[in-house]
């Protein structure tokens, strides 16, 4: 079957403006345009519109999602596979979360008695396969895989106490790490004191501290765009955090 872009757009469940957008950016063409100028879409446009959809599912950008499927060696079926494979696992982990929630329903209804770590679990499990997802590849080749599964392990096994402060040190990190940033003294009080709670932040991850591996990552933030995302608030903030860790750490 053939479809306009209105058409299209209502099977798929997304806007004709998206289907336009992605004309435009070159990620899906249509078949052809009629004569009366309308875009019109064939059966290999809706199963990449498929793929498309499926990847913005899993969290994937529109820029490499076109590399992917523009890639020659693109293979559909085993995309596919892929496909089911990731969204299982998201199945799986909201399954944890709907019986997390489940079970904390019983407790308040004084059905069961649950535990504070039980309270954690799926949270837990699901930002160690999303840490796995974004940086593992890249932290286990730098530090090694049985580093990573200990810390992985520490995760798992935080109290409630310890997963409350852990989160608390992140907050206090970016905010203390605004107000060095704007003295421009990495090696200042506040900018050292950001070291520091960036180093007791670590501490619940990692089974051993040392200087070098904290100075190794605060280059890993500046070096990979994904890490520095995430501490980048203001143009230079990251670099501004090795900085002060590499002073703290006595590497610089």
């Amino acid at each position: 079957m053939e479809y306009t872009v209105q058409k299209l757009a209502q099977i798929a469940g997304v806007s004709a403006r998206t289907l336009r957008y992605y004309d435009e950016i070159g990620i899906l063409k249509p078949a052809k345009i009629n004569s009366s100028g309308y875009r019109i879409y064939g059966p290999e446009e809706v199963d990449l519109l498929q793929q498309i959809l499926f990847y913005r599912e899993l969290g994937v950008k529109l820029k490499d999602i076109k590399s992917i499927i523009a890639a020659p060696n693109f293979d559909e079926i085993k995309a596919l596979r892929v496909h089911r494979e990731k969204l299982l696992e998201k199945r799986e982990q909201l399954n944890q979360l709907i019986a997390n929630v489940n079970r904390t329903i019983a407790s308040k209804e004084r059905r069961i008695i649950m535990r504070d770590k039980e309270k954690f679990e799926g949270f837990k499990k699901k930002l160690i396969k999303d840490n796995e997802e974004k940086y593992g590849k890249e932290i286990r080749a730098k530090y090694g895989d049985e580093v990573i599964d200990r810390s992985n392990n520490k995760l798992k096994n935080m109290t409630k106490e310890e997963y409350d402060e852990v989160n608390k040190l992140a907050e206090d990190i970016i905010e203390t790490l605004r107000a060095a940033f704007k003295t421009g003294d990495p090696a200042g009080e506040l900018a050292q004191k950001v070291a520091d709670l960036h180093r007791q932040w670590l501490s619940f991850y990692w089974d051993g501290y040392s200087k070098e591996a904290h100075a190794s990552l605060a280059q890993m933030y500046v070096d990979d765009e994904r890490f520095t995302a995430y501490y980048e608030k203001e143009p230079g903030m990251t670099e501004f955090l090795r900085d002060a860790i590499h002073i703290y750490t006595g590497m610089k």
